[in-house]
């Protein structure tokens, strides 16, 4: 198992303020190998999480640009250095699309695609110097498909994906590597209008193989995976995490 062991590295796990959100569990896999994590959000309940958690907190609002570079610098400098990034916060607005206002398209190419490049260009920065560094993006089922009523969270999303694999290709070889995680429909407090909205939630189930929501402790494993040197080869992928959505 010395290929997963994350003991003595610096992670940085955006969005992970949610007591119930994806980036907190995955801080928690991450940690759980052996890591020291800096978890960032805008709310102030990061600092709760990271108390309950063992994590260096950092408040910083990834919608802008200068606050976002204060708050990766703040976390570096609390770390001593930068290892492993995992960008998991983001932002999502609902709408048709004829009637899609361009402010909240805006916000949300800010905040899930602008803000992800911007960070991993300054951990490449960080990572480049040292030849070493794992960066994890989390894209979508929407990486794949359309979705409906989200055109902006899409396009971000497809963004996520292009972005991996562009970065991948310059970086691989010089020792970082970059992989994305596609988590499917997993129980949180973004979905809690569709788990509990009886037609949608059956016509999801019915396409999930595994015969369930997942949950935020679904992306721990491959979270550390990708961490951790057993990914090594593993440049550009993205690997959804879906009990078997997109198979269907």
């Amino acid at each position: 198992m010395d290929a997963f062991d994350l003991t003595g590295r610096k992670a940085l796990v955006t969005g992970g303020g949610s007591p119930r959100g994806l980036g907190r569990r995955m801080a928690q896999g991450l940690k759980e190998a052996g890591a020291e994590v800096a978890i960032l959000s805008r709310s102030d309940r990061v600092f709760r999480v990271a108390e309950e958690d063992g994590f260096i907190a950092v408040q910083a609002d990834l919608s802008d640009r200068a606050d976002l570079n204060r708050g990766f610098e703040e976390s570096v400098e609390k770390l001593g250095t930068l290892d492993i990034l995992i960008t998991s916060h983001g932002a999502q607005r609902r709408h048709q699309a004829e009637l899609f206002p361009i402010e909240d398209w805006d916000v949300v190419l800010e905040v899930n695609l602008t803000s992800v490049f911007e960070l991993c260009q300054l951990a490449g920065h960080v990572m480049l110097q040292k030849g070493y560094g794992k960066i994890i993006n989390i894209a979508s089922m929407l990486t794949f498909s359309g979705g409906i009523a989200v055109p902006a969270y899409a396009a971000s999303k497809g963004g996520i994906g292009q972005l991996t694999k562009a970065l991948a290709n310059e970086w691989a070889g010089r020792g970082i590597n970059v992989n994305a995680i596609a988590p499917g429909y997993m129980a949180t407090d973004m979905t809690e209008a569709l788990v509990k909205d009886p037609v949608r939630s059956r016509q999801i189930l019915g396409r999930i193989p595994a015969g369930r929501w997942g949950t935020p402790h679904d992306l721990k494993g491959v979270a550390v995976f990708l961490a951790s040197p057993a990914s090594d080869y593993v440049h550009g992928a993205i690997i959804p995490v879906d009990g078997g959505w997109l198979s269907r």
